[in-house]
């Protein structure tokens, strides 16, 4: 240890570095999204980092019925007629990120202190490579330090027992975990006797979850990939699938071309609903491609129920036919008192909250009302909102009252994250399990669970900050970046006795550390998964509910990998004694304890070996049945939120640029909305630009605004761009420091990630 790191506390000086980049250039936003471009990236950067042979081969495997998973997100794979090429241009950076030749080894860690990494970008993280050895940070040390398996796992061990109480540990899951490592991390949590099991859903789509299951009786979206080819309207808000699900425009594509009618509803408007230009087609190469939204509907940031309270209302005063009386009557409840509060909601606060006029409100409204099967998608743009179980159950109610659940090509699309974060949830990653859930646990396993609810992601941070949490364990990914309020997370996690992350690359939560840190290695998605047994595979549920078998190809990045099940194993073993080798040696062990467990996971172990997987049972879709207290499916009744922004506020939405997945950054281009070699960006209307004296080009910090505290993000260059007055956007993790830790939804908890206010103060910096 330096002199100077004696004086300045490890991971107090630097969360992330905030200088602004003058390189960054503006062009023109993309009018489409896919063609040469997507191709020609996706080509670099995957030669770029495994080398022609080792692409090609790796490429050809993704997402293929004898293959693996793709790392990234969770669209499902067609039942049939899967091509060559089934992977997208974001696919083919999350395979080449994992499947790099690139190595990280103790000789790096002995080079570059903690603090000295610090100082790196996310992207130059991400780019040192694979990380190959377990590692160790003492207590006072400034490097991490080579360490064995079994000592790691005897210092996790020895920490959890030596805990006054279990819940003063907190387990977290990112959504690439198997079902099979997922599993057995629950059970391994349980066993040790908490529910502290937060996990990355709480961050995303758990507000989906909650706002389902309250009106729907289910949590989990209602249709099927096959249902898109029945659909004649589909809405797609708050979503941007060019960037976050690529592979969602194929399926859209095909939609648009059988004369399905795509709307758009985001403030955003996305160069992936503009156009498609398929790769793998002549014309998506040489051509135009295919027009796919028919609409675009510029909502403003957090106008999701003015404009869907707006839509409905038009349907109940102009388009009467469309309303689906005899499936009301049979299958919902609350109809008049949802139909009364629209008849009294002023089409004023309608327009002033969505900032869309009366007129084209009532122009989107007639398309729907003429659609006979209607699917509606959404992603984060909905659900990190305070008001964000609001924004569905108004999705439900437009669904509900043209009685689209449960026939071909109607229903609830919720389109999930990461590619397994909905097989988490579905194994039992949750803090707040069902009785149901722990009756099979225990009656199986013949233990007592936990019966108490854990916390979840943002109550962890604050048990992390009262000293509550005294042992924090993250199963994958990257806790601190994902996180909203970075420098209150970051103080909670230094201020825990030991932080551990199994990870297959280095990321800025192994820089944040409790007084102790592990990091523990891990085989990816992409490698061959060698055990006693034999060679082993593993399974994951789409974003639809398809569960099916993901096996790696690719020799490990390191003989000195272990993967999840065994690392979870190892832990078990050192702290409860439990032996769990059976299990790692054969994961069809695994799979039949899942089955007595989990319904819908019968006789799995021959069922996940059909080529494609199986569909999971879903009342809703299947038989119309609704699992609500009642039996029915509920209207529900929500005020029109009401934002009152000082002058000189907006709001701002946190998004990704083209050239990251959650929180990883593959590189410094957003090619579709024209931002180039940088990310220190806010997105902002030419007139609030010029209402406000800044100048586009200008560098300003940006500070957020909640309650009396103000957070600030520094060294931020304004862009002029089509966004709704009012309104802006920038690039997260870097503005995640604005997110304020108690700015949650009212019942899911989610992070209101999508509107945080703000103001804007000058920089003196030349550019």
């Amino acid at each position: 240890m330096t002199a100077d790191d004696k004086k300045t506390p490890r991971n107090t000086e630097f969360l992330s570095p905030e200088v602004f980049d003058g390189k960054i250039k503006i062009g023109k936003p993309a009018s489409s999204a896919g063609g040469i471009a997507a191709v020609t990236s996706s080509l670099k950067i995957s030669v770029k980092q495994m080398g022609l042979g080792r692409a090609v081969s790796s490429l050809l495997e993704v997402n293929q019925k004898n293959g693996f998973d793709c790392p990234g997100c969770a669209w499902p794979d067609p039942d049939d007629r899967r091509s060559m090429v089934e992977f997208c241009e974001n696919g083919a950076k999350a395979v080449a990120e994992e499947a790099t030749l690139k190595r990280i080894t103790k000789e790096f860690f002995a080079e570059h202190s903690v603090v000295d990494l610090s100082r790196q970008s996310d992207f130059w993280l991400s780019q040192q490579g694979r990380l190959t050895q377990p590692m160790f940070l003492p207590d006072g040390a400034s490097h991490y330090q080579p360490v064995s398996w079994e000592k790691a796992f005897a210092i996790v061990g020895g920490a959890l027992k030596a805990l006054t109480s279990p819940n003063e540990a907190a387990f977290y899951t990112s959504g690439r975990t198997s079902n099979e490592a997922a599993f057995l991390f629950q059970l391994f949590v349980r066993r040790f006797g908490t529910n502290n099991l937060p996990d990355c859903s709480n961050m995303c789509h758990e507000s989906s979850g909650y706002a389902l299951t309250q009106t729907i009786g289910s949590g989990k979206g209602t249709v099927s990939l096959k249902d898109f080819e029945f659909a004649d309207c589909i809405i797609v808000i708050g979503q941007n699938p060019g960037t976050n699900h690529p592979r969602m425009l194929t399926t859209l594509q095909q939609a648009a071309r059988r004369g399905c009618r795509i709307i758009s509803i985001n403030p955003l408007e996305e160069a992936g609903l503009k156009r498609f230009r398929h790769p793998q087609e002549i014309s998506g190469i040489l051509g135009r491609g295919t027009r796919l939204a028919s609409h675009h509907v510029p909502v403003k940031i957090n106008g999701d129920v003015a404009l869907l309270k707006g839509i409905q209302k038009a349907i109940l005063e102009a388009f009467v036919p469309a309303i689906d009386l005899e499936f009301i009557g049979q299958y919902t409840e609350g109809f008049e008192s949802y139909r009364e509060n629209m008849a009294q909601e002023s089409w004023g606060k309608i327009v002033e909250g969505s900032g869309i006029p009366e007129q084209d409100i009532r122009e989107i409204s007639e398309i729907i009302s003429r659609s006979k099967a209607m699917i509606c998608c959404w992603a984060m743009g909905l659900t990190q909102h305070e008001n964000a179980v609001a924004n569905i159950q108004e999705i439900v109610n437009l669904l509900l009252l043209g009685g689209h659940f449960g026939r071909p090509g109607a229903g609830a699309c919720p389109v999930r994250g990461h590619s397994n974060v909905q097989g988490d949830r579905t194994m039992g990653i949750c803090e707040r399990p069902t009785s149901r859930f722990l009756e099979n646990l225990a009656r199986e396993f013949e233990f007592t669970p936990p019966q108490e609810h854990g916390l979840d992601t943002v109550e962890t941070i604050e048990a992390l900050n009262r000293g509550a949490v005294k042992v924090f364990f993250a199963l994958g990914g990257n806790f601190l970046s994902a996180t909203p309020d970075t420098a209150y997370t970051a103080q909670g996690l230094i201020g825990s006795e030991l932080t551990v992350q199994v990870s297959t690359k280095l990321n800025r939560s192994h820089l944040v550390t409790g007084a102790r840190a592990l990091i523990l290695p891990c085989l990816g998605r992409t490698e061959l998964d060698l055990q006693a047994g034999g060679l082993q595979f593993v399974s994951v549920e789409n974003s639809m509910g398809v569960v099916h078998s993901s096996e790696g190809r690719l020799s490990p990045a390191s003989a000195d990998l272990l993967s999840e099940p065994a690392i979870v194993a190892g832990i078990a073993k050192a702290t409860l004694g439990l032996d769990w080798d059976g299990y790692v040696a054969d994961y069809d062990r695994i799979r039949d304890r899942i089955a007595k467990v989990i319904p819908g996971f019968e006789d799995f172990n021959a069922r996940i070996r059909i080529p494609g997987g199986f569909i999971l049972p879903h009342a809703v879709r299947d038989q119309r049945e609704f699992l609500t207290p009642s039996g029915r499916a509920l209207f529900t009744v929500h005020e029109i939120p009401r934002l009152n922004l000082s002058p000189g506020q907006f709001l701002l939405a946190t998004i990704r640029s083209h050239d990251q997945y959650n929180t990883t950054i593959y590189g410094m281009e957003d090619r579709y909305r024209g931002i180039h070699q940088g990310r220190r960006v806010i997105l902002m209307n030419a007139d609030d630009i010029f209402a406000q004296r800044l100048t586009d080009g200008e560098i300003v910090d940006v500070v957020s605004h909640h309650r009396d505290v103000q957070r600030r993000a520094k060294n931020f260059r304004i862009v002029t761009y089509e966004i709704p007055r009012g309104c802006v956007a920038a690039y997260f993790p870097e503005t995640n420091v604005l997110v304020p830790i108690d700015k949650i939804a009212e019942g899911s908890k989610t992070p209101a990630f999508k509107s945080v206010v703000v103001s804007f103060e000058r920089v003196a910096l030349e550019v």
